[in-house]
C-alpha cells in the first residue's frame, strides 16, 4: 500500500509517496513558486536522483497534476501506475475546535475547512486549495486530512483559555491551539520506542526547535501544554517571529512607527525574532557561525533562544511535575550540540545530565544522557510525512 502525502503552502508543495510496507519514501519533492514567474518542481527518486522541471505553475491544480505526472514517469518516476496510491494524507494547518484527530475527507469536512480559514488565513487556504486538486485529479481515491492542532485538543481549559472576556471564547474561538502537533506526536511516541517504556508512563518534553519552534508536555502520550497559542506567534522566540511579548508593546509601536494593523502583523511574523535581534539572519546556522567570530549581537540572539527553550522546560516541568524525558528535534533541535548542550545547562535539577561526547551527533534517534541520568536526553528527528501517511493509512483501512 502506497500513500501520497501532501503539504501545501500558499505558494509551495511538498510532497511523498511512502511505501506502507517499508515505512520508506520511495519518492518526494517540492514545487516552488506556484502562480509566480520562475515555477519550478524538484522531484527526486528513491535513489535520490534529482528531476528538475520548469513550467509555468499557476495555481496548485497544476502542481498537483504536474507532480503525479512526475510521480509515473516512465524515465524518472518512482510508480508505474497512479493506482498504486491508495490514499492521500493532506497536512492542514488549523483545525480549530472541531477537530481532535485526523479525518476522511467528505463534503461537510471541507465546509468546517471553509469555516477554520479565519484563525489561519495564511495557511489553510493553500492547504483547501490542496485538497482541491487532489479530488479533481484523483477521483474516488480517499483523502485524509491530519491537523497540526489536533494533538493539542487534550489541553484542558486551565491550558488554553486566556485571561480575556470569556465571551471572545465563545464567540470568535480566541484560545491556545497550539501547532506543530504532528511531529510532537511522532517523536513521542519513538520516545517511547527509545526508552522501552510504555507511552502511557512516561512524562516528556518535546522540543519542536528550527525556524518555527514550540515546546510542548507530554502526559501519557497527550499534549497537556504547548508554547505557541492561538497563532503560531506566540513562545518562544524564532526565526523571524518575535514569540511572546507584552502586549502593551504592540500598540506602543504601532503608534510610534505609524504602522495598520497589517503591517504590523507582517512586522511581528517576518522581521523579529532571530533575525531582528542578530541583524544577520533568521537561519540559526548563520548566527552561530557570526557568535563564533565575535559578533556580540549575534550571540544575544543564541543566548535569547537558550534562556527561552530552557525557562519553558523549567515551567513544564512542574505543569508535568517531573520529567521522563526532553526531546530534541526538526532541524535547530536535531543537528545544533552546542544549542542542546547551551538549553541543558543549569537542568540538573530536574534530572538532566547530558553526556558532551554522545551530544556530539547530528540528526540521529539517540539517547545522550549520561548512564545514570534520572531524565533522559533524546535527539529524535521528526518524520511528520509519515505520521501523516500512518494516520491516513489507519482512516483509510
Amino acid at each position: 500500500m502506497k500513500i501520497l502525502v501532501i503539504n501545501c503552502g500558499s505558494s509551495s508543495l511538498k510532497y511523498q509517496v511512502i511505501d506502507m510496507a517499508t515505512k520508506n519514501a520511495i519518492g518526494k519533492g517540492l514545487v516552488e513558486r506556484i502562480g509566480l514567474a520562475g515555477s519550478v518542481l524538484t522531484h527526486r527518486t528513491k535513489s535520490g536522483a534529482k528531476e528538475v522541471i520548469t513550467a509555468e505553475i499557476p495555481d496548485h491544480t497544476v502542481a498537483i497534476k504536474l507532480v503525479l505526472e512526475a510521480l509515473v514517469s516512465p524515465h524518472y518516476g518512482t510508480i508505474e501506475d497512479l493506482k498504486e496510491i491508495c490514499g492521500v494524507g493532506h497536512r492542514v494547518v488549523h483545525g480549530g475546535e472541531k477537530f481532535s484527530k485526523s479525518v476522511l475527507i467528505d463534503d461537510p469536512v471541507m465546509e468546517a475547512l471553509e469555516e477554520c480559514v479565519e484563525l489561519a488565513p495564511l495557511h489553510n487556504p493553500p492547504n483547501i486549495a490542496g485538497i482541491k486538486a487532489c479530488q479533481t485529479m484523483m477521483p474516488g481515491v480517499p483523502q485524509v486530512a491530519v491537523f497540526d492542532t489536533a494533538f493539542h485538543q487534550t489541553m484542558q481549559p486551565k491550558s488554553y483559555i486566556y485571561g480575556l472576556p470569556y465571551e471572545y471564547y465563545q464567540t470568535y474561538g480566541i484560545r491556545k491551539y497550539g501547532f506543530h502537533g504532528t511531529s510532537h506526536k511522532y517523536v513521542s511516541q519513538r520516545a517511547a520506542v527509545l526508552l522501552q517504556r510504555p507511552l502511557s508512563e512516561l512524562k516528556l518534553i518535546s522540543c519542536h526547535l528550527g525556524n518555527g519552534a514550540s515546546i510542548c508536555a507530554i502526559r501519557g502520550g497527550k499534549s497537556i501544554e504547548t508554547s505557541m497559542g492561538f497563532t503560531p506567534l506566540d513562545g518562544l522566540m524564532m526565526g523571524t517571529r518575535s514569540g511572546a511579548l507584552d502586549p502593551a508593546i504592540v500598540t506602543y509601536i504601532m503608534n510610534k512607527e505609524n504602522l495598520t494593523v497589517d503591517q504590523m502583523n507582517d512586522f511581528l511574523n517576518k522581521k523579529c525574532g532571530a533575525l531582528g535581534v542578530s541583524g544577520i539572519s533568521s537561519d540559526f546556522r548563520d548566527i552561530e557561525v557570526a557568535a563564533a567570530q565575535g559578533n556580540a549581537r549575534a550571540q544575544l540572539a543564541l543566548d535569547i533562544f537558550e534562556h527561552d527553550v530552557r525557562q519553558f522546560i523549567g515551567s513544564y516541568a512542574a505543569v508535568l511535575g517531573g520529567v521522563d524525558g526532553i526531546i530534541f528535534t526538526a532541524g535547530v533541535g536535531e543537528n545544533s550540540a552546542s544549542m542542546r548542550e547551551g538549553i541543558c545547562n543549569n537542568l540538573e535539577y530536574i534530572g538532566v545530565d547530558l553526556d558532551i561526547e554522545k551530544n556530539k551527533v547530528r540528526s540521529e534517534e539517540v539517547d545522550v544522557s549520561k548512564p545514570n541520568a534520572r531524565c533522559r536526553v533524546l535527539i529524535i528527528p521528526t518524520n511528520e510525512e509519515l505520521m501523516i501517511a500512518l494516520e491516513t493509512n489507519d482512516l483509510i483501512r
